[in-house]
């Protein structure tokens, strides 16, 4: 195999599980993140030649998702359901309480069909992916005063549409 192609199939197989959770929160159903990934891994197979020895592939792929999902709220205007469920991260860790982390992930996703795909964005490069607002806004291709409105009304409506998600997060032990 030629090894240029084996280091690709190996970034695939690796970094997938991760690209689909964070297309997942972009899109907020696991078919579009699943096309999403797709899209957006068919890209950086174009560019892996020059990508492969700088170490940004996973960058620019994510950024490549990001744009896409831009591109797709422009062209499509349509009500989001959220059906699927959010990939589990891969890893060992003490046994967690299943009704509670069920609770949880269901009060999420229900909040986050709320969102505008805009304001899901913005949360997910915010907050899951820890980006800074430059960042986010650079991904996004949106100006810096666009990702903190859109985050300042994501958390707005979060709050309204779904309180027990600030008792669950102070129930866990985070102060933030």
């Amino acid at each position: 195999m030629d090894p240029l192609l084996s280091e690709f199939d190996s970034f695939v197989r690796t970094r997938t599980p991760a690209l689909l959770r964070s297309a997942y929160l972009l899109t907020g159903d696991q078919h579009l993140a699943e096309d999403l990934v797709q899209s957006a891994l068919a890209r950086t197979h174009r560019s892996w030649s020059r990508l492969h020895d700088s170490g940004n592939a996973e960058a620019y792929t994510r950024k490549i998702m990001y744009h896409l999902q831009v591109s797709w709220w422009r062209r499509r205007r349509v009500a989001e359901s959220m059906p699927g469920d959010l990939p589990e991260p891969r890893g060992g860790g003490s046994a967690p309480d299943h009704a509670q982390q069920t609770t949880l992930r269901l009060t999420l996703r229900a909040a986050l069909a709320r969102l505008s795909a805009k304001q899901r964005a913005v949360l997910v490069l915010r907050f899951f992916e820890d980006r800074s607002e430059t960042e986010a806004a650079d991904l996004l291709g949106v100006t810096v005063g666009t990702v903190k409105s859109q985050t300042s009304k994501a958390l707005v409506k979060l709050r309204s549409v779904a309180p027990e998600l600030a008792e669950l997060y102070v129930r866990e032990g985070h102060t933030r």
